[in-house]
Parts: structure tokens; C-alpha cells; sequence
């Protein structure tokens, strides 16, 4: 059985640093281009980063140059590290497994990360 659960959210100050973790388990881990959304209250999910399976990425216009993605194929983990935090980060957010061949695609259940004072 495919899962994705993540780890790390929580209360932050403006200017604080989160690291979020997602552990995969059930599915071919390697295979699969990894991704995190978040989604604020009254918002649509957004794309926040985005990892391939070769270990390219991208970012939200939002994000870049303050959260880092990264995996490690061997403990079937993905990893976004958030630094310089601002409430409009506020969200909850989300690990996504993508295999785009076949068009198959796994949510997490989502961590809660709050910035404020």
C-alpha cells in the first residue's frame, strides 16, 4: 500500500527556518518525481518545489533562494528545507509522488507550518 507521510511542521517566528520530511513506502520510490504543495486557508494548492527523479528542481517564484528540496532514493525520503520564513508561508503542506509515465500519483496527508510572531 502506497503512502506518504509527512513530518516537521509547526509554529515559527518570521525570519525562523522549518525542515520538512516525507517518507515514502509502498511504491518504487526512485521512479517517481517528487514534489511539495501547501495550501493557505481559502486558497488553491500551489506548487511549491519540485524534484525529478534525476534530482533536478524548481521552484515557486515564492520560495526561490529561501527552501531547498532534496531525496534520497535509498531511504525512500524527500526533504524541504525552509529558511527566511514569512507568514504569508503560512499553509498546510503536502508531499506528491508523481510516476508521469503512467500517470499515477500518490498525496501525503499534509503538515501544518504557521510563521508568525
Amino acid at each position: 500500500q502506497a503512502q506518504l507521510v509527512e513530518s516537521g511542521g509547526g509554529l515559527v517566528q518570521p525570519g525562523g527556518s522549518l525542515k520538512l520530511s516525507c517518507a515514502a513506502s509502498g511504491f518504487s520510490f526512485g521512479n517517481y518525481v517528487m514534489s511539495w504543495y501547501r495550501q493557505a486557508p481559502g486558497k488553491e494548492r500551489e506548487l511549491v518545489a519540485i524534484i525529478t527523479t534525476g534530482g533536478n528542481t524548481d521552484y515557486a517564484d515564492s520560495v526561490k533562494g529561501r527552501f531547498t528540496i532534496s531525496r534520497d532514493n535509498n531511504k525512500k525520503m524527500v526533504v524541504l528545507e525552509m529558511n527566511n520564513l514569512k507568514p504569508e508561508d503560512t499553509a498546510m503542506y503536502y508531499c506528491k509522488a508523481t510516476w508521469p509515465s503512467i500517470r499515477n500519483t500518490y498525496w501525503g496527508q499534509g503538515t501544518q507550518v504557521t510563521v508568525s510572531p
